[in-house]
């Protein structure tokens, strides 16, 4: 399992974390992705995806730490994976049965995503 996280890259995007190698991962505000970074562990892996223009998944990151100490803004440390080869559209991601019930198509506006193995080996390639 991990989960994908969506970033807006005319704000952060993935090249702004493998600048920074790590990063605070936080100003969440929807309580379905704010329980999503709670439940997360370090060293569990992530995708970055990139909304806007782009629609991709495009990099891999983990958890680093998490600091739940206030359960209503969570911070999650990220650190930089590296970036997927051949980037994944969201329309191929809809295209794909893995995805049929996952909340990245059903829940278009989610920002912090869980992810099944099969759909994170998927979009990172493996």
């Amino acid at each position: 399992m991990g989960y994908l996280l969506k970033t807006e890259p005319t704000v952060y995007s993935f090249a702004d974390l493998e600048r920074e190698q790590t990063t605070i991962w936080d100003g969440v505000t929807n309580p379905a992705a704010v329980k999503h970074l709670r439940e997360m562990k370090p060293g569990e892996r992530l995708v970055i995806y990139h909304t806007g223009e782009e629609k991709s998944a495009v990099g891999t990151a983990s958890v680093e730490a998490v600091d739940a100490s206030d359960p209503k803004v969570p911070r999650v440390k990220i650190k930089v994976g590296k970036a997927i080869a051949k980037p994944k559209t969201l329309a191929e991601i809809k295209a794909r049965a893995t995805f049929a019930e996952s909340p990245l198509v059903k829940q278009g506006r989610l920002s912090v995503v869980p992810l099944a193995s099969a759909q994170y080996a998927w979009l990172v390639g493996e």
